[in-house]
């Protein structure tokens, strides 16, 4: 169904059923649909009483049994808890989301795709929406209804934490990505679908040094030609979210932008769905959350991502309206479009998540689902260099292994797996392959480096593959600050604030925070091997020294669990088609080592 062919809010249908939930609500029951709280802090009883609207798993937070059927007798509990009416609760179902951000990346067993910046990599349309097609499956494999993603984010600042959410660094291609993901997630809004959730608005990629929550400084019109494009494809193709940025413009928060949220995004733009706040977002607008609270309502946010002091919220609002802060008719915009996308979504009509078609399904984490992850590996590769013919490389070869990233699972699906940060290491990414993997399931003489590259011999290895790269981080975690004192006096993003500043430095040099790399890499040339290097990151980094000491140099990003792929083309069975979607940084210039749309071939 999309939007734009039949309004919802202007569907009869739709509101005739809406209308009677409406003028049953009392005051308590319409904030309850406003509030979604974190299911460590909320219970079925407590989603209950107190009559949520939504509940989210927070990146990393699951149920014990961090399995399908674990998630589906959570959901379960709170679906039969909010569905059932009594005399004080109407049965609303509540909608249960997630961060399934690149592939259902919270469960274990799950199939993990390429983050964003290597499917912007890939740029194939149709991957892209097999991709979405099958993320949906897996999600509903655990009776979850709701993905926070797309993310639309156009980043320009690769120091920025987020740049692997990005697919590309211009609007057009996301544009064309968004309209195919919303597509592949939402499909007919059946029971084979889940909703999509367009994230951040907006212009959280054009943050002033790839500031995490920073200010984006842009006049109206270069930021409704950069930033604004993609969330149009969205909603165009009939996006059932939208979730607000952290992030500023100018100077002001998202958060409490009403030009934003209301007048642009709303009004001009026509946009019918839910807009979510995201997690504690509000609580940067005010030092007093009492009135932060208001200036998010009043702003026009819809659904309020309050993960644990969502008690508070409720109150607060309760209060806000009782004086007159908010006015009732705001309360009931934001309630008319949660219950309408529920309805549209057709949340009344589904069975519960125990009893619906794909809950507990065979296909999650199945191999058919593996192999469309395998294919996004394989047309995401980006060859930067290849000298003296070395790929595709012989199968038969007597050759050496190295690197922190050749051997671990965690590493090459980055953050937003399994827990928040990621994680490292083979064990909590089950069914997966490692890049080690994929080599040795295809050729018979590989050795595996257990000193950093010192075990080099070119008269037992023809060659060495060597991976290197980052280890895992999401959001501010995983900014590269420049200038950090003024990152603190500024205020933001000050939680791990430490930790940034310690992990890496001021500069988008490997070299400088992953010494280690280099290090492995001239262990083997110096011994005489030469070395074909496979850059495991989530953004373009300085790597000068790397590249000129590699036979070849190819950039693999973030490939996720199927790292077969990854070796699949370096044999040769497929050919590197991947090319830049962001320019590529060299040392000392702002000069880019490699434009936009660079990217060798071998065949």
């Amino acid at each position: 169904m999309k939007l734009s062919d039949q309004p919802l809010l202007a569907n009869r249908v739709i509101q005739q059923k809406v209308d009677n939930l409406l003028s049953k609500m009392t005051l308590e029951q319409k904030i309850g649909q406003m509030t979604q709280a974190e299911r460590m802090s909320c219970t079925p009883e407590e989603a209950r009483q107190y009559h949520i609207g939504s509940i989210l798993s927070s990146a990393g937070s699951r149920p014990e049994n961090n399995h399908p059927e674990g998630w589906v007798a959570m959901n379960e509990a709170y679906w039969q808890a909010s569905s059932q009416a009594d005399g004080s609760h109407l049965g609303i179902p509540t909608l249960y989301g997630l961060d399934a951000v690149h592939g259902n990346n919270n469960v274990t067993g799950a199939t993990v795709f390429p983050h964003n910046i290597g499917l912007g990599a890939a740029n194939d349309t149709k991957l892209l929406q097999k991709i979405a097609i099958t993320t949906a499956k897996e999600v509903l494999a655990t009776g979850v209804d709701w993905s926070f993603a797309p993310n639309l984010a156009i980043a320009h600042d690769t120091h920025w934490g987020r740049t692997y959410e990005s697919y590309a660094s211009k609007p057009k291609p996301v544009g064309k990505f968004a309209a195919e993901i919303v597509k592949g997630l939402q499909g007919d809004l059946s029971e084979d679908h889940i909703m999509a959730c367009a994230k951040h608005w907006v212009g959280d990629g054009g943050a002033t040094y790839g500031i995490d929550h920073g200010d984006t400084i842009l006049s109206w019109e270069e930021l409704q030609k950069t930033h604004i494009p993609p969330f149009i494809k969205a909603i165009d193709t009939g996006v059932l979210s939208i979730m607000v940025s952290f992030s500023s413009w100018n100077g002001d928060k998202c958060h409490g932008h009403k030009f934003l949220l209301t007048d642009i995004l709303k009004e001009k733009l026509g946009f019918e769905g839910i807009v979510v706040s995201d997690m504690q977002g509000i609580d940067y607008l005010a030092d007093d959350f009492y009135l932060a609270v208001a200036m998010g309502v009043n702003a026009g946010i819809d659904m309020f991502m309050v993960p644990r002091n969502w008690s508070m919220f409720i109150d607060n609002l309760l209060s806000h309206v009782q004086l007159g802060t908010v006015p009732i008719a705001r309360i009931d915009d934001a309630v008319r479009r949660i219950l309408t996308v529920k309805t549209a979504f057709g949340l009344f009509d589904k069975p519960s998540p125990a009893n619906r078609k794909w809950s507990n399904h065979t296909s999650f984490g199945s191999l058919e689902h593996r192999e469309v992850a395998r294919e996004a590996v394989q047309k995401s590769l980006v060859l930067l260099k290849h000298e003296k013919n070395i790929l595709p490389l012989d199968k038969k070869a007597k050759f050496l292994v190295a690197g922190k990233n050749a051997n671990n699972l965690g590493h090459q699906c980055g953050g937003f797996t399994i827990n928040w940060q990621g994680v490292s290491g083979n064990e909590s990414i089950q069914g997966g392959t490692s890049i080690w993997d994929g080599i040795t399931s295809l050729a018979e003489h590989a050795s595996l480096s257990q000193n950093q590259g010192k075990d080099a011999d070119p008269k037992q290895h023809e060659f060495a593959i060597v991976v290197i790269g980052e280890t895992p981080y999401s959001e501010g975690l995983g900014d590269i600050r420049k200038d950090d004192k003024k990152v603190i006096e500024s205020g933001t993003n000050i939680n791990g604030q430490v930790k940034v500043l310690e992990a890496y430095g001021h500069s988008r040099e490997l070299s400088e925070f992953h010494p280690e790399d280099i290090l492995t890499i001239k262990n083997i040339t110096d011994r005489g091997v030469p070395v074909i290097t496979v850059l495991v990151s989530g953004r373009p980094l300085i790597v000068d020294k790397e590249i000129a000491l590699s036979s070849a140099f190819v950039a693999a990003w973030l490939p996720g669990s199927e790292g077969q792929g990854v070796a699949d083309v370096l044999f040769g069975d497929k050919n590197f088609k991947g090319k830049l979607a962001f320019e590529w940084p060299q040392h000392d210039t702002k000069k880019p080592l490699f434009k936009c749309g660079y990217g060798l071939t071998t065949a």
